[in-house]
Order: C-alpha cells, then sequence, then structure tokens
C-alpha cells in the first residue's frame, strides 16, 4: 500500500446533509487522492484493484438504503458486501479505484431521499477477493445508536397499486415499499429487520418472497412487505369482541360508524388510536370525557386533497 493510500485509510470523514461545501470537498479531495494514488509508482498497475470500507450513520435503516447499495455496486462492477448494524450501515467494496470513487461519490448524490446520512467514514484497505456483491444478515452487537424513521406516507406508486383493480394489492390498506410504510411504531429492537418488528409474525407469501429477494424490486428488502394473502388483515369487532365485518367491508363499516358518531379504536400492528368524527361535538366531548382530557388538543386528520386545514383552524399569526 502507498503512502497516500495508508493515509487515506487513516483519515477519518463526515458528511453532513446541512453542510453540503464540506462534503463535496472532502469527497472531491478523497477523488484527488485516488488519482495521485493510481499514478505513484508504488501502486502494481496490473493489479490496481482495492478494498473500500465505509461505516454510515444517521436515518439509513428502513429506507431502502442497502438495496440502494447493492444495486449502485453491481452495476460498477464492484464486489463486497452491506450490512445493517445498530449504528447505521457498514459496507466493504472491491475493485478498480476509480470505480470506487465513483461509488463512494454517488452513495452522497444518489442516496434514498427520505434516507439522512448523518456521518459517513471511509478508509482504503487491500483487497480480500470477494467474488460477489451480497446483503449480509443484520449485526445486532454493539451499542444501538442507530436512527429510524417514523412511518412514511403512502408513496404514489402504492397507491397506485390500491386503486387498480387490476392489481393483486387492489384495496389492501397495508400496502407498502422501501419507499413508505410503517417504520418506528412496529420496531420492537434494532438493527430494523423484519424479525425485529412486529411484522415477524406474518411469514411472507411466495409472491411477497420474491419481491423481497429481487434487487430490482422496490420491495427488495422491505421489511413490513405483505399482501392480503399473507399479511395483516382489517377486521370490525363490536364492543363485545365479536366480528362484524372483515377487509373492505371492514373499512366501510368503521367510517359510516364514525359519521354516525361513534368513537372507533384503531388497532394497528403498531398499537392504538381512537377516532371520532371532528365536526360531531358530543362525539368529541365523549372522547375527551373518556380519556380525561378536558383541554388538551387532539390530532386532527385531514385528506388535504379534499380540505384546506387552514379553512377550519384558526392560530396565531406566529404559528
Amino acid at each position: 500500500m502507498s503512502n497516500i493510500e495508508q493515509g487515506i485509510s487513516n483519515r477519518r470523514s463526515n458528511y453532513h446533509d446541512f453542510d453540503i461545501r464540506y462534503s463535496l470537498f472532502d469527497i472531491l479531495r478523497f477523488k484527488n487522492e485516488l488519482i495521485k494514488s493510481s499514478m505513484n509508482k508504488e501502486v502494481n498497475p496490473k493489479n490496481p484493484i482495492r478494498r473500500l470500507r465505509i461505516i454510515i450513520h444517521g436515518a439509513v435503516q428502513g429506507v431502502g438504503f442497502r438495496p440502494f447499495i447493492y444495486r449502485l455496486a453491481t452495476s460498477l462492477g464492484l464486489t463486497g458486501w452491506v450490512v445493517n448494524s445498530t449504528q447505521g450501515v457498514i459496507i466493504e467494496a472491491e475493485g478498480e479505484l476509480n470505480r470506487l470513487n465513483t461509488f463512494l461519490i454517488s452513495i452522497e448524490k444518489d442516496k434514498p431521499p427520505v434516507s439522512f446520512v448523518q456521518s459517513l467514514e471511509s478508509s482504503l484497505l487491500d483487497p480480500v477477493g470477494y467474488t460477489v456483491f451480497e446483503v449480509r444478515k443484520s449485526e445486532a452487537s454493539g451499542d444501538k445508536t442507530v436512527l429510524i424513521l417514523p412511518d412514511i406516507a403512502t408513496c404514489p406508486e402504492c397507491l397506485g397499486e390500491i386503486f387498480n383493480p387490476l392489481d393483486r394489492r387492489y384495496q389492501y390498506p397495508f400496502t407498502n415499499c422501501t419507499n413508505c410504510g410503517p417504520r418506528f411504531s412496529i420496531i420492537e429492537k434494532i438493527p430494523y429487520d423484519r424479525i425485529n418488528t412486529t411484522m415477524a409474525g406474518f411469514a411472507m407469501c411466495g409472491q411477497c418472497l420474491a419481491e423481497y429477494n429481487d434487487p430490482m424490486n422496490r420491495r427488495f428488502h422491505a421489511q413490513p412487505n405483505a399482501c392480503a394473502v399473507c399479511g395483516p388483515r382489517v377486521s370490525l369487532w363490536d364492543i363485545n369482541g365479536a366480528s362484524l365485518a372483515m377487509d373492505q367491508e371492514a373499512l366501510i363499516k368503521a367510517a359510516h360508524a364514525v359519521q354516525d358518531g361513534f368513537i372507533v379504536a384503531v388497532k394497528g400492528i403498531g398499537g392504538f388510536h381512537l377516532m371520532a368524527d371532528a365536526r360531531n361535538d358530543g362525539a368529541v366531548r365523549r372522547l375527551r370525557r373518556r380519556k380525561r382530557r378536558e383541554d388538551k388538543p387532539l390530532a386532527l386528520m385531514y385528506q388535504i386533497a379534499l380540505f384546506s386545514p387552514g379553512a377550519h383552524c384558526a392560530g396565531a399569526p406566529a404559528d
């Protein structure tokens, strides 16, 4: 290993979303070091292969980061692996220096839109001879410092499937992918893997498992992946626990119950929330009395496409 490469190995770099100038400067410096290293006489021109080790901290689990790294690495012809850890994501990639340079720059530039890179540490090492690039089983040891994002609203692609009568997920309310769906509400421990969530009890059917294992599918390693065949289902129960309806019929009857002034307790794989018609004064008063919350504000849900919160809510100018 050359002196310059040794210097790169000892270097510790931080990349912050809120400091793009520093991030780009550091990446460009790394690029220049790679170029100089490849020109150094100590480097064997017949074996320009190096191993790049990267440790990324931030909100990088449950956002499609490993699938992104896998697709990026394989598109560049790199070998190695990516793994979730209790601190974030760890990557080792082997290949030509210029491809490793492109790989590092692309991580910052093309990372999943809902991810957040708090810091990135990289080092150049001697190759060990990886033959493929793979997503490895998560590591559960070490301090638990990784960030988990809140639940993410259903993405346009999943909405399109839900409302497409020809799609196998037609009217399935728990449709999700790596770009959307439950995250924080279903996590029981980290790293973020299905076995560590409340989805652990739902074994994927053949079709869902094929999506989960397909690197080119947007559900590649989507931990809550499910459908009407293998995933959670909706049922409506009365106050005594008797089942009144299932699936789409249950949703329709629950909506009618809210419209009729009832309080509906919605139990999901992440817990409970209580629902009442905000326009029904009697229902709201009854909910406040039962919750012993006479004055504290209640959360208000709005379908922005149909209503504007500003048309019904008044706030101070500072709000």
